[in-house]
């Protein structure tokens, strides 16, 4: 089954080419089947780019979604065209009084600020209090995932001596997690930020279990028990080429960036790039649709509590 979203939306013809399958809303309408409900609050400057890599992970299951996508009223955004916003996207306040099986709640380029500086820190705070009665499981990415730590459990970050900037491997600390289903014991995954939260504070939040570390990136994966609540501090959802932008980009304003670590074919820009993390990423969507979402959410979401 496939993803419902606008046929209008930039996303549907670029999936469409790559045979990701995705459905207009008429034609789901005549099947008899609930629609999981997803919203994705999307804090990403380059919207149309983030909004299309989710939408990608999110179609590759058996399970039909209807999607939401969410931008915050408190943030004027300048990346993304006002046309697209008001077509595509909704605000806070417009769904507050919904309910949904899942959310997802994108990282942000806000993570050298203190969190109580960041202009929609309270719009943020009110979306994180809602998931808590109206999501059935929420996936926190990057700095969304840090933040929603130290609101939630206190958990504080810090900050790294340089970048984690490159592709790095992990290791499942809990394979019979359901999340973890058919992962390897090995896996990889694209990291990008400046801090981190550690595996020292993290365990002393009891209603926390860590899923899986890396020596070098540290904690990846982290959840609540009942997989109501899902961080996760890198991004599985990047294309080939986001970290190489990401590079060229922090090159041109003439920071001082290394060489994304493990991405480059013999870490050497001009011999193209290695993708190694795509099959654990859609595994992980997929997993996270099926075990923590449709298994386990109410058929009726207004039971949901």
């Amino acid at each position: 089954m496939p993803i419902i979203i606008s046929d209008k939306l930039p996303a549907y013809s670029t999936l469409k080419k790559e045979n990701v399958f995705v459905m207009k809303n008429l034609r789901a309408q005549t099947q008899d089947i609930r629609p999981l409900k997803i919203a994705v609050v999307n804090l990403m400057p380059k919207k149309i780019e983030t909004e299309t890599q989710l939408i990608r992970m999110l179609a590759n299951t058996p399970l039909q979604v209807e999607l939401q996508l969410l931008h915050m009223e408190s943030h004027e955004t300048k990346n993304t065209r006002i046309d697209h916003l008001n077509n595509f996207y909704k605000t806070f306040d417009d769904i507050k009084k919904q309910k949904f099986d899942g959310m997802i709640i994108t990282g942000a380029p806000v993570e050298t600020i203190p969190y109580e500086e960041v202009d929609y820190w309270e719009e943020f705070k009110e979306i994180l209090n809602f998931t808590k009665t109206n999501v059935f499981s929420t996936i926190h990415l990057c700095w969304a995932a840090q933040a929603a730590l130290y609101h939630h459990y206190k958990v504080k970050r810090y900050f790294l001596d340089k970048k984690l900037f490159g592709v790095f491997s992990h290791q499942v600390v809990e394979p019979t997690f359901r999340l973890m289903r058919g992962f390897d014991d090995e896996f990889f995954a694209p990291h990008s930020r400046h801090t981190q939260i550690s595996e020292e504070e993290l365990i002393k939040v009891p209603k926390l279990k860590i899923l899986a570390k890396s020596e070098e990136a540290g904690v990846h994966m982290s959840s609540t028990e009942n997989m109501r609540q899902i961080f996760i501090q890198g991004h599985g959802e990047y294309d080939k080429e986001t970290l190489e932008n990401e590079y060229l980009r922090d090159l041109e304003k003439g920071e001082d960036i290394q060489i994304p670590k493990n991405y480059f074919v013999e870490d050497n820009p001009k011999k193209g790039i290695t993708i190694k993390w795509r099959g654990h990423s859609n595994l992980l969507f997929s997993n996270w649709l099926n075990y923590c979402v449709y298994q386990e959410t109410p058929y009726n979401l207004e039971d949901l509590r």
